[in-house]
């Protein structure tokens, strides 16, 4: 029954991610948290595994569509990303090798202070001049602070990466989930391949990994489906719902940390 909830789960996380381009990662881990009772380094794994098969099929399916990632500055904030997979993965393990209670209040809290942070700027966008930023290394640094980020939590992504897209590149709504959907791909697949690499893979069922990949590649079929019919206020909208339900389910995680 678990499982089936986790599949459910990951669909319905994918599909808004997919759509918002926070990645799904953002609903699946504080979800997991909650109902699952596995340990914060399984949940963070399994939640990755699902986001990166979800950005793979989102990428694929937006092959031949309108919105097209910038050549250049997409992909050196997605090298930028790749590099911060691998630095938060590290962050990760460190904290965690202190306590493993620790590394679970750490994640609650960074990802309260990012949503809150991301729902102010949300509130007051259309009143904030944006930026149009070409310098390479600043894109570069830009993408490695995203990457650490999405890596450390194992969201793979999140509202952070919506809001910087907005402020520093001036990009609408959709464009900015298409290119968060490039810099996922590229963090959460660093990530992946360092957890291989170093042997740091925790235990894990291979059936609840299965469901889970099984449902980010149909809700990143989903989630591209839907996009192509929505226009940037719709975008907008639901993107502004999800950072109230990721906050609300953050709350809820970082109390059961004291109790």
């Amino acid at each position: 029954m678990q499982t089936l909830f986790d599949f459910l789960v990951c669909i319905i996380a994918t599909t808004i991610g997919g759509i918002s381009g926070v990645g799904g990662g953002v609903i699946i881990k504080p979800v997991m948290d909650a109902t699952s009772g596995l340990p914060v380094a399984t949940i963070s794994f399994l939640s990755g595994c699902t986001v990166l098969a979800m950005t793979i099929t989102s990428m694929v399916r937006s092959i031949g569509g309108e919105l097209k990632v910038e050549p250049r500055r997409g992909t050196l904030l997605a090298i930028g990303g790749a590099v911060g997979g691998i630095v938060g993965k590290e962050l990760f393990e460190l904290v965690r090798s202190a306590g493993g209670a620790m590394v679970s209040v750490a994640q609650q809290v960074l990802m309260i202070a990012l949503t809150l942070g991301v729902l102010a700027y949300t509130l007051n966008r259309t009143r904030i001049r944006t930026l149009d930023v070409k310098n390479g290394a600043a894109c570069l640094v830009i993408g490695l602070v995203l990457g650490v980020l999405s890596s450390f939590l194992g969201i793979g992504g999140g509202p952070i990466n919506l809001a910087v897209l907005f402020y520093f590149f001036s990009m609408d709504s959709k464009t900015a989930a298409l290119n968060s959907l490039y810099i996922i791909l590229f963090s959460q697949g660093a990530s992946f391949l360092n957890t291989v690499v170093r042997n740091t893979v925790p235990q894990f069922e291979w059936t609840v990994l299965a469901a889970m990949v099984a449902g980010g590649v149909l809700g990143g079929t989903i989630g591209r489906s839907f996009s192509r019919r929505m226009d940037n206020r719709a975008v907008d909208r639901l993107f502004f719902w999800l950072l109230l339900v990721i906050t609300g389910i953050s709350v809820y995680n970082l109390v059961r940390c004291f109790h």
